[in-house]
């Protein structure tokens, strides 16, 4: 029997520092790819595409065929689980997600008490079928939003600038807060649980408005919730592979870290890379944290900004990413430059 060829991505997870450090980027299946705005453009709505099993695998392979990055993360939408739960989903061209906002206890009624297992098992299927046809030395990666960030979406019924509509609803009630994050706790666990045991290798969680929160905030709404979502997968997949991103969190990325139990955490670009290689990396993994600015500028500015990143973390075990999603304008013949530079 042939053995197994390694994964790079998944040794790097488990503490290995690679020669090269192994390379995904967030959103790498979207907008950016001609062959994704093809796709997009044959199904009606966003929705369609993510809950379509044969059309999200395809999204899912695409950079994988192009680029041949050391990971594929699953096409899908954090939102998937307030839809699950019950609450009205949609997304408007050009202008991002609406949601039916929740804004008092009262709204909090209109929610199952459990995500509907029906409405998310095409998910699942996606996993089965990318897992299929993945080459043998790429992860899958699967993923959900933080419990924090899905409820700031459910509260406001859209994106904010600063999520204000959340952060009041949980300083005027904290306990009606308190239950929406209890309900997501549940459902994002069962979620995740769902996609590993469909074939995914490891997954990230996404808590993309932690930043918005101060200290104490962001200690009760973000790491505590995080960490119990966390040991309800490990309850049941207690080798489950996590990676924490708390985009924003500055100096709280140390008490994250300490107290949320993940295999690595995800930098964003505005941390201190000093501080995130002296105080975090040497706890565990790192991932990150190229400013997705610099790939649209490309040329030189772009070619710094990889040796930084490299230069700050490349000595240790680390996943070469961006700080955060990859921009829908971003020229394909720069990611082919930053690749070519991290892979020497």
């Amino acid at each position: 029997m042939e053995a197994l060829r390694p994964k790079p991505l998944v040794d790097a997870l488990d503490g290995k520092r690679q020669p090269s450090p192994p390379i995904w980027l967030m959103r790498q299946a979207g907008r950016y790819l001609p062959e994704y705005r093809a796709l997009r453009s044959q199904v009606p709505t966003f929705l369609d595409l993510c809950f379509t099993p044969e059309l999200a695998a395809e999204v899912t392979l695409q950079p994988i065929r192009r680029f041949h990055f050391d990971a594929a993360i699953l096409f899908s939408d954090i939102l998937v689980i307030p839809h699950a739960l019950g609450q009205r989903v949609s997304f408007e061209a050009g202008e991002g997600p609406r949601l039916e906002p929740i804004g008092d206890r009262a709204g909090l009624e209109r929610l199952r008490p459990e995500a509907d297992a029906a409405a998310l098992a095409p998910v699942y299927e996606t996993v089965r079928r990318v897992k299929a046809e993945l080459p043998p030395d790429v992860a899958l990666l699967g993923f959900c939003g933080a419990p924090w960030t899905v409820a700031t979406y459910m509260v406001a019924g859209r994106g904010t600038d600063d999520q204000a509509p959340a952060r009041l609803f949980a300083y005027r009630d904290p306990e009606g807060f308190a239950a929406i994050i209890e309900t997501l706790v549940q459902a994002s666990a069962e979620y995740l649980i769902g996609q590993l045991e469909a074939g995914v290798e490891a997954v990230q969680i996404f808590d993309s408005w932690s930043g918005v929160l101060p200290p104490e905030q962001f200690r009760r709404w973000c790491i505590e919730p995080t960490a119990a979502l966390v040991a309800r997968v490990r309850a049941k997949v207690p080798k489950a592979r996590i990676i924490g991103f708390p985009r924003g969190a500055g100096a709280s990325l140390l008490p994250y870290v300490t107290d949320v139990p993940v295999n690595a955490v995800s930098l964003d670009w505005m941390v201190d890379r000093v501080f995130a290689r002296d105080q975090i990396q040497r706890r565990l993994p790192v991932q990150g944290n190229l400013d997705p600015l610099a790939l649209l500028t490309g040329g030189a500015a772009l070619d710094r900004a990889i040796e930084t990143v490299l230069e700050a973390f490349a000595a240790g075990p680390f996943i070469f990413n961006l700080g955060h999603g990859i921009l829908p304008e971003t020229p394909i013949a720069h990611v082919e430059q930053m690749l070519r530079r991290v892979r020497g």
